[in-house]
């Protein structure tokens, strides 16, 4: 699930939900929705990798941690 591995990035850079809201520009709640399993759009996407200074790559990898 794409959700982990964006925790694991916001908690490395110590970055809150509401933080990456005010950074991206993004809406609290549909990165909320997020959370709950709906998929972000490219362009969303990109401008999270963008907040939190990753590679969209670090996205695409499978999380390991699921299985």
């Amino acid at each position: 699930m794409m959700w982990n591995i964006l925790q694991k990035e916001l908690d490395k850079k110590g970055v809150t939900i509401y933080r990456l809201s005010k950074i991206t520009g993004i809406k609290e709640t549909t990165l909320r929705n997020y959370k709950r399993g709906s998929e972000p759009s490219f362009s969303n996407m990109c401008k999270i990798a963008d907040a939190l200074d990753v590679s969209l790559d670090v996205f695409r990898k499978e999380d390991k941690s699921d299985e």
